[in-house]
């Protein structure tokens, strides 16, 4: 075997992120998470499942640090970043690319300039969004949007403004903004709750081909169990803020379902796939 294959697949296995006794309490002592400790290597898909409420959406803020953890610890890349503020956590977070529900784009804005948006941490001089990105960016940032765009199928809209776009088209564009950061890590938050199935199936291939051509893992929060089995290698399965489930897709039980989603059988499978 070759040093560069074998210098491949220890990258693979190498530990990206962290967390350790991660626990988050909002007001009133509700307990968001209780004692998270996972480990997410180079080489995972993650689907994080469970009811509404059970601290999926909490742990992928934390981890990206939009929400600071009440104790435990989080390290990226060997480095902690559990207390760092200001532009030190900005630094980090910028090598996480983030994927929201609601996809955040600057609706007045074309295609493209939403995708130049992503790589503002790449140019000097530019701290903030402008009337109009495409002059400040050179050819070769322009390309190099476009072929996020092109990965993602819809380079053909680039210079369309983005609240022309449908919901799949402009989860498509957040997606390329992402990838455009030239991201150590995905996180997306229920990339796919508010999309149709056609679109949430293209959003989800999207994800699986970004992962495998890119390298780049994933950890994604999903309520749809069929989606997390289908396109996960790994899944996380949370209840009332703990992990009660990590493990390959196969051994997803249907006892496992019911400790995940609650103790009654019919029930908590027809919430599952719901």
């Amino acid at each position: 075997m070759s040093s560069e294959i074998i210098a491949l697949d220890m990258r693979r296995h190498q530990s990206l992120i962290e967390t350790k006794e991660l626990t988050k309490i909002y007001g009133r002592g509700v307990k968001a998470l209780n004692n998270v400790s996972i480990e997410i290597r180079n080489s995972d898909f993650i689907s994080v499942i469970g009811s509404s409420g059970a601290g999926k959406s909490t742990l992928i803020r934390c981890i990206n640090r939009l929400v600071q953890p009440s104790s435990g610890s989080i390290h990226f890349c060997g480095t902690d970043i559990t207390y760092k503020n200001g532009r030190s956590i900005n630094e980090f977070r910028q090598k996480m690319g983030m994927i929201f529900q609601q996809f955040h784009l600057v609706k007045r804005l074309s295609v493209l300039e939403n995708v130049l948006a992503g790589r503002l941490r790449f140019t000097k001089g530019l701290s903030g969004y402008t009337s109009s990105l495409l002059k400040y960016f050179p050819k070769s940032e322009k390309e190099n949007a476009l072929e996020c765009l092109k990965q993602v199928g819809i380079a053909d809209l680039a210079f369309q403004r983005a609240d022309t776009l449908s919901g799949g088209q402009q989860q498509r564009v957040a997606i390329a903004r992402a990838l455009a950061q030239e991201p150590e890590v995905f996180l997306a938050d229920e990339p796919i709750a508010s999309l149709d199935l056609r679109s949430a199936t293209t959003v989800m291939d999207i994800l699986r081909d970004i992962h495998e051509k890119r390298g780049i893992p994933i950890i994604v929060n999903l309520h749809h169990l069929d989606y997390a089995k289908k396109y996960a290698s790994r899944i996380i399965g949370m209840k009332a803020g703990t992990v009660v489930f990590d493990g390959n897709p196969s051994d997803l039980t249907r006892d496992a379902i019911c400790e995940i989603y609650g103790s009654d059988p019919d029930e908590c499978l027809s919430m599952a796939y719901a």
